[in-house]
């Protein structure tokens, strides 16, 4: 092979293998066999990464043919062997495995991954000696790698605790090891502990400047804390060091996206697409983006490639089904049908196949069918959620402890005097975006997004009181100019999503259960309560698979428990701000459109203006579920919907009936 062909090669194995450890199979392999199209002999390592490419995919079969082809010309190439044994495990073939991984180990004794994979084959056969003596070899070769590799498993299992416990014991033998910083930082981040991710990221790259993906990370972290600068800087890094690969670009579109700059985040998408046209990261971000500024048709279409480029992605049907106007082809109903009963995909991708497929029977008016998917999708879901009920209730109390009338009362008013937010709060999927879009109509309203500040004050304020006094506990350790600085601090960071306009909203909708906290550093400003009929928006945010958050979704009996806890705390805030509160039901404002939103309008000092009717015509970015629902008239066809599956939630209702005895619903 001439020395231009190798050169070529190895640069496509390094390309390969970037996107492959980036989570990106399908362009892995599309490079490896582009390239092995043009090597009459084939490449040991090429080919075994196409197979590691396949496995990734869930395509053990094509694997298992390939690498027993490659082994015909490379017998004694021992990842071969290794991976053989990977896609044989993923066939449940656990004794053919065995022999591939013995064979791989006595080609090769010095690799620790091998003897890892044999002992856990050997435990998984009962042959626990034997299983025994492989672990030691493994512990000999590379005692921290072993078990790094271990709690990157438990982590892809969503065993956090057993990983982080297992990554820890690793790091006080080995601290500077930046695979185990990364890790760690993984695993904080799932747990969120964001500030500690940051801290562990930033070690990792002041020992190893060239990781880029430690860089990556780290502006995903500085992203989630809502810091962009230093988010942009980090992500520049990886452009830098990566300049031939999309990642970067990819990372980049989506800071910007988060910072409401659409235009910047669409051409730091298409940088990244010019580099990989089929990159699915980047056209998912793309899509993503287009749905957010209303761009439908683009997006479908963004979509619909998503899908071309890999059949079996299934975030890309669940985003066409998250739509909420989009009608699957039958075709694409049929490959879903098939996509659910892939045995060896995993049950987090099945999930977003599930809730698509639910979401299409529920058109087609087959609401058993639907929800049947809808509790399996959720069932899934679940598995990878951390969620404790009882930590909610504790929240609760501790919060209606420390805002009581008498503490209130001596604080009240004493707050920055601004009227200008106007925050909505309330559970998912109760009309919030809808009464966000009115007001957004507004000639005198800035229609924001769900910000993050005013948590993020909380968090500032546990740092600045004496170590262990947190919130809630810490507001009552605040001074009266405190009360006035941290409300300046809200209307200071939040000027970064804000033109001129004299209000703006704040939909962040757990904001719920800190109205005590704002109405004390905010005292004039406006809380609407976005409200939807317990039993709607319980199944409406039950049927809705979230990006992140809302842990309490996916399961029937916590959602309904989440609900009473959210109605508790909302009367106790009623109690201390008696005629504050705005209550806004959602079926009231679809059955009496101009009164309510008259009756909205008023509350918030507003004088009448007619484009809140028609708040369908008004152009902005809007990034949540219900961003096409509220591009359209109002419709009623969403009230009363849990009536659809009311033979399958009893126990919510018997749950809930309390709160709908209590219903204030005028027809």
């Amino acid at each position: 092979m001439a020395k231009d062909q190798i050169s070529a090669l190895k640069a496509s194995f390094d390309r390969a293998k970037a996107f492959l450890n980036a989570g990106d199979a399908k362009m892995a392999e599309n490079i490896c066999r582009s390239s092995l199209k043009n090597i009459s002999s084939g490449d040991p390592n090429m080919q075994v990464l196409l197979c590691v490419a396949l496995i990734r995919q869930g395509r053990s079969g094509s694997a298992v043919k390939r690498l027993k082809h490659a082994l015909r010309m490379f017998p004694d190439f021992p990842q071969a062997h290794e991976e053989l044994g990977n896609a044989l495990l993923a066939q449940n073939k656990p004794e053919k495995a065995l022999e591939s991984f013995k064979k791989a180990t006595e080609l090769n004794p010095n690799n620790p991954d091998a003897f890892i994979k044999l002992g856990k084959v050997f435990s998984a056969l009962g042959r626990k000696e034997e299983a025994d003596e492989s672990y030691k070899s493994a512990l000999a070769l590379n005692p921290i790698q072993e078990q790094l590799a271990t709690a990157m498993q438990h982590f892809t299992r969503g065993e956090i605790e057993q990983a982080e416990q297992i990554c820890r014991e690793a790091l006080k033998k080995q601290p500077d090891d930046v695979n185990g910083l990364r890790l760690l930082a993984s695993i904080a981040s799932k747990m969120e502990q964001k500030e500690d991710a940051i801290v562990l990221l930033e070690r990792a790259v002041e020992l190893k400047p060239k990781f880029a993906g430690a860089w990556g990370d780290l502006a995903e972290s500085y992203t989630e804390i809502e810091s962009y600068g230093k988010a942009l800087d980090a992500v520049q890094r990886v452009i830098q060091l990566q300049p031939d690969l999309p990642f970067g670009f990819m990372i980049r579109g989506s800071i910007l996206g988060k910072m409401s700059d659409h235009e910047g985040s669409i051409e730091a998408y298409h940088q990244a697409l010019k580099i990989e046209p089929d990159h699915l990261g980047s056209n998912m971000g793309l899509g993503n983006i287009l749905k957010t500024v209303g761009n439908y048709d683009d997006s479908v279409a963004v979509y619909k490639k998503c899908i071309e480029i890999q059949p079996l992605f299934a975030e890309a049907y669940w985003s066409l089904a998250n739509l909420k106007t989009y009608t699957f082809e039958d075709s694409e109903i049929e490959a879903m049908e098939e996509h659910v009963q892939n045995e060896v995909m995993p049950s987090s991708n099945k999930a977003f196949f599930h809730i698509a497929l639910a979401n299409s029977k529920e058109k087609e008016k087959q609401y058993d069918e639907a929800w049947a998917h809808f509790e399996t999708g959720n069932n899934m879901r679940r598995q990878e959620e951390i969620y404790d009920s009882v930590q909610t209730q504790v929240t609760h109390d501790a919060l209606i402890e420390v805002f009581d009338k008498e503490f209130v009362e001596s604080k009240k008013n004493m707050g920055s005097q601004s009227n200008a937010p106007i925050f909505i709060v309330g559970l998912p999927r109760s009309g919030s975006t809808l009464v966000e879009q009115i007001l957004a109509s507004h000639s005198k309203v800035e229609g924001t997004k769900e910000l993050p500040d005013l948590s993020l004050l909380g968090r500032q304020l546990t740092k600045s009181k004496p170590r262990g006094v947190k919130y809630p506990d810490a507001v009552k350790e605040m001074t009266n100019e405190e009360f006035v600085e941290f409300g300046d601090n809200y209307l200071t960071t939040t000027k970064r999503y804000r033109t001129d306009k004299p209000h703006f909203i704040d939909k962040m909708p757990n904001n719920f259960a800190h109205i005590g906290f704002l109405k004390l550093i905010l005292p004039n400003a406006k809380v609407i309560n976005a409200m939807r009929h317990p039993l709607d928006s319980c199944i409406s945010s039950y049927k809705q698979l979230f990006y992140k958050g809302q842990s309490w979704s996916y399961d029937l009996f916590e959602v309904g428990e989440y609900y009473l806890e959210y109605q508790r705390i909302m009367d106790h805030w009623h109690q201390l701000f008696p005629g504050e509160i705005l209550d806004l039901q959602y079926e009231n404002l679809i059955a009496n459109q101009e009164k309510e939103t008259r009756q909205l309008l008023d509350y918030c000092g507003l004088e009448w203006e007619n484009e809140c009717l028609k708040f369908y015509e008004t152009k902005r970015s809007i990034n949540t579920a219900s961003s096409e629902q509220v591009r359209q008239p109002i419709y009623k066809g969403a009230m009363h919907a849990w009536k659809n599956y009311e033979s399958h939630i009893g126990p919510l209702m018997t749950t809930l009936r309390p709160l709908i005895d209590r219903l204030d619903i005028k027809n």
